[in-house]
């Protein structure tokens, strides 16, 4: 009975000290309330850019960006880098291309641009050409 009752105390002390050492960090959680303007902008975000991956799969914008020696994953990639203000910058300039195939030259030359500058800003290096301001 004596040897029961040490048993059972020492694994007593054995629970309270895991219950305790499971309760010691319990991270809190924070909530915030998101605002409807914020939830259209991550909307209008996402669809800005689903915009421009549906350009870029266009067949006539990957032969172009082929030529230059772009491949399309690496468009891709660098649609999905950029930042909002550059996507919707992006959309907008695309807003205001003509509706026919007019304009499909100045949207090359516009996506040729920005990878340009992503380039020389170093965030990638597609083209071969350029030297990155940073390393």
């Amino acid at each position: 009975m004596m040897m029961n009752l040490h048993f059972m105390r020492f694994v007593g002390r054995i629970l309270v000290a895991s219950v305790l050492s499971m309760s010691i960090y319990v991270p809190g959680a924070q909530a915030d309330l998101v605002s409807a303007e914020q939830v259209i902008a991550s909307q209008a975000s996402r669809h800005d850019r689903d915009r421009i991956l549906a350009l870029l799969e266009r067949e006539e914008v990957r032969a172009q960006l082929q030529a230059w020696g772009v491949g399309a994953d690496a468009a891709k990639a660098r649609v999905d880098a950029l930042t909002d203000a550059e996507v919707a910058g992006i959309s907008g300039k695309l807003d205001s291309l003509p509706a026919a195939g007019d304009g499909i030259i100045e949207g090359l030359i516009f996506v040729f641009i920005v990878l340009l500058i992503t380039d020389i800003l170093g965030f990638t290096k597609v083209f071969p050409f350029t030297k990155p301001v940073r390393r």
